[in-house]
């Protein structure tokens, strides 16, 4: 039985683990796009500021751990199309080098991406990016590129578009490292999966720290600043009431939240549900026969929504033990989530679990 796993994250290695627990004779072969599997994404802020001393003790193991557990890690490999009759799947090595492994079952565990908002300067010719400055923030290669900023320019100011979970605490480690830090939302509270009370409280332990909370804000463009001015870097946006907001910065993350991945899937056939993530059952059975998936690329059961999307690594280190124990035969569901959900700003955690009152009439909203 060979069992092959698209995702170094918490999905494809929790599968990867479950799977060798069950039959320490299985064959399971990891396939990876980078070189970091098993890492803690969510500890990236921690990392920035300095609480995580070194990058690699964001891992939750070491490859020669996951090696010792008897899985085969195929790191820097980009998993490129599925052939659902044939069960093969073709990657491609850093190099360009094809090849074809072959598979009993499949697990899907590609993950999410950052949203990338539609602001002038993000994309299209003349895009700016970490060379300028300006960052998303998702994988360790962004977060090496964001600490080659801090480090080798010595920025001074920042802004973060952005008031998710992620947005957050990288204000709270930004200001650490003292940076003056802009923050701007969209919407009329940061933490915006929360109560406005409780968003406001948020609101209230950044602005302590010193760090300008815009909300009601909507980023429109960023720029190169012209010579001689302020900062690297110019944010245009617009208010709530209309009027024009400016500012100048040396570095601009920009983390919006995050949409799934599913074109490996998709292209292969398999259905897709809400906000076009990939369908399962709670067995994680995607459409296509032998083919699993599970992780921030698939949507989830809420115990009291139904099917949403719900991008947590908890809910998906828990996708990927049932997979990996249904790709053996056996019959495990996912029983689902409640969306809990904790995130620590400063000296205050806020935490949410079940519903606000808003989402008892409307789906659940999720950012990173």
């Amino acid at each position: 039985m060979h069992l092959v796993m698209i995702g170094g994250s918490d999905a494809g290695i929790s599968a990867a683990l479950r799977a060798r627990e069950l039959d320490p004779a299985a064959d399971v072969t990891v396939v990876l796009e980078d070189a970091y599997p098993n890492f803690s994404i969510c500890g990236i802020p921690y990392y920035v500021s300095g609480e995580v001393t070194h990058w690699r003790n964001l891992a939750h193991r070491t490859v020669a751990d996951l090696e010792a557990a008897g899985m085969r890690l195929r790191l820097d490999t980009t998993a490129r199309r599925i052939d659902v009759p044939g069960r093969k799947l073709l990657v491609t090595s850093t190099g360009g080098e094809e090849e074809l492994l072959s598979y009993d079952k499949l697990l899907v565990g590609t993950g999410a991406v950052p949203v990338r908002p539609p602001i002038s300067g993000l994309a299209g010719p003349g895009a700016l990016g970490p060379s300028d400055g300006v960052h998303l923030l998702h994988s360790m290669g962004d977060t090496f590129a964001v600490m080659a900023t801090l480090e080798q320019a010595a920025p001074r100011t920042a802004v973060i578009v952005g008031a998710g979970y992620i947005g957050l605490e990288m204000a709270d480690a930004l200001t650490v490292r003292g940076l003056a830090v802009t923050q701007m939302e969209q919407l009329p509270e940061v933490l915006p999966t929360v109560d406005p009370q409780l968003g406001a409280l948020v609101h209230a332990e950044l602005a302590a720290h010193g760090v300008e909370v815009l909300t009601g804000t909507s980023v429109q463009a960023i720029s190169k600043a012209p010579p001689g001015g302020a900062g690297r870097l110019h944010v245009q946006a617009t208010a709530a009431d209309g009027s024009a907001v400016t500012r100048a910065a040396d570095m601009v993350l920009v983390v919006a939240g995050v949409r799934p991945e599913t074109t490996l899937a998709a292209d292969a056939g398999a259905a897709l549900g809400v906000k076009g993530a990939i369908a399962v059952d709670p067995g994680m059975h995607t459409s296509l026969p032998d083919v699993f998936a599970a992780g921030d690329c698939v949507v989830t059961r809420h115990r009291l929504l139904g099917d949403t999307y719900l991008p947590l690594g908890t809910t998906a280190h828990k996708q990927g033990r049932v997979a990996g124990e249904n790709a053996l035969g056996g019959n495990r569901q996912f029983a689902g989530s409640l969306g809990t959900q904790v995130v620590k700003i400063f000296d205050q955690a806020a935490a949410r679990t079940g519903l606000r009152d808003p989402s008892l009439s409307n789906s659940l909203e999720t950012q990173e």
